[in-house]
């Protein structure tokens, strides 16, 4: 991992811990806490899975396009680190994909082969329940000693701890509701993100950035924003096509 001051890593965790502010986003939280982490570790990129009401993984956040197709395709082959994660309910630390392949049959070479070295993941746990799992796929040599581990895997148990906690509140059918409206979104999300990237000549992630910082810049929703690029994407000056 870099070196992280005392003060950073706290500003961090005020971040993912602070779940119960009004219009709670649950992508722009998801893609914060990647974000986060992907920022903490070396040559690393993060991408996390929830469960959905019938215990069934689905992608909710990459910290860019490379994991998030990593985190599509272990849902697809049933295969792979994070999997194991959520199903173990115990992280994944220092896999090395080059020689993973009797684990991970079919994501270990794939994985291998797009470039990354090494792996790790996390389950969004507390105590007995495990709601998602977050991967740290790395393309350098950056392997986690027990300080590493312990700092990422209490990131993800405190945003495990928000979201339950938000559950509790708002009980357990609205974030079931929630986490499907998340879904809906995720794939209005991408259709903008596509839309926007061949618009303006540019990269998927790329265009990503400029729908986030549209949406920051005018307190909108991550899917507002993006609604709006698929219907009206002329009421949206600085996204429209140049």
């Amino acid at each position: 991992m870099t070196t992280v001051s005392e003060q950073r890593l706290a500003t961090i965790f005020v971040e993912v811990a602070d779940t119960l502010v009004g219009g709670f986003d649950l992508i722009e939280f998801m893609q914060m806490l990647a974000d986060r982490v992907a920022g903490l570790v070396t040559d690393a990129t993060v991408g996390l899975l929830l469960a959905d009401e019938q215990d069934r993984l689905q992608f909710m956040a990459g910290s860019d396009e490379s994991t998030s197709l990593l985190e599509l395709l272990q849902l697809q082959w049933r295969d792979g680190p994070c999997l194991d994660a959520f199903r173990g309910a115990e992280p994944v630390v220092n896999a090395d994909l080059s020689t993973a392949s009797a684990r991970w049959p079919r994501f270990a070479p794939y994985a291998t082969a797009a470039g990354f070295r090494s792996v790790h993941a996390f389950p969004l746990r507390l105590r007995n329940d495990v709601i998602g799992a977050m991967g740290v796929f790395g393309t350098g040599s950056n392997d986690l000693d027990d300080a590493d581990v312990q700092i990422v895997q209490a990131l993800a148990d405190v945003a495990a701890i928000g979201l339950l906690q938000e559950r509790a509140i708002h009980h357990s059918e609205v974030l079931t509701e929630q986490l499907q409206g998340a879904l809906n979104n995720r794939i209005v999300i991408e259709q903008a993100k596509g839309a926007v990237a061949q618009a303006h000549h540019i990269s998927v992630d790329a265009a990503f950035e400029l729908i986030r910082a549209h949406a920051r810049r005018t307190h909108q929703r991550l899917s507002d924003v993006a609604l709006r690029v698929l219907t009206d994407v002329a009421g949206l000056p600085d996204l429209a096509e140049d």
